[in-house]
């Protein structure tokens, strides 16, 4: 890769984290209330799984990364930041393990990183809490990250499919 793919890279990675911040902040403005408390859809995850198949897994965890922190400072507050980071690192490295089996689609990847982010959160309250009952809400956190994985991924699957791939022939 030369310094200009590089170059563009980059840029285009500046781009797409703006992009996921905003999807943080419609998240926080438009709460998707499905009657459980700490469910979110995840829409910013779209943006780090386009990432991911297009520009790498270096540049999607950077963008996951700074997203995770920007939101936590603008939107959520410390704790909000650490349940967040604990998800996204469990939710980012799923992601990487399941898309190098090379088994499963973009929505199967997508699925994993949403049912690993919800093990992330409740790993992280069960330390903060004190108190290892918390995992009695799992069940409903893995149909969610199921659930949210599925929608987050066919929709991934859509966006890829107009996005061109790179020229790997350098």
């Amino acid at each position: 890769m030369n310094n200009t793919d590089s170059a563009k890279k980059t840029a285009v990675a500046g781009l797409m984290t703006a992009l996921a911040l905003i999807f943080s902040y419609i998240e926080v403005l438009i709460p998707f209330n499905f009657g459980i408390p700490g469910i979110k859809l995840g829409i910013a995850n779209l943006v780090v799984i386009i990432a991911m198949y297009r520009l790498g897994y270096r540049y999607a965890f950077g963008i996951n990364i700074v997203r995770v922190f920007v939101a936590g400072l603008l939107f959520s507050g410390l704790f909000g930041a650490l349940y967040s980071l604990a998800g996204a690192l469990m939710s980012f490295a799923a992601m990487v393990l399941v898309k190098k089996a090379k088994v499963f689609s973009v929505t199967g990847v997508s699925i994993a990183g949403g049912v690993a982010h919800n093990l992330g959160q409740i790993l992280v309250a069960a330390v903060l809490v004190e108190n290892i009952r918390i995992f009695v809400y799992f069940p409903v956190l893995i149909f969610s990250g199921v659930a949210s994985g599925a929608i987050i991924g066919i929709t991934a699957y859509f966006i890829l499919k107009r996005i061109p791939e790179p020229d790997r022939r350098r």
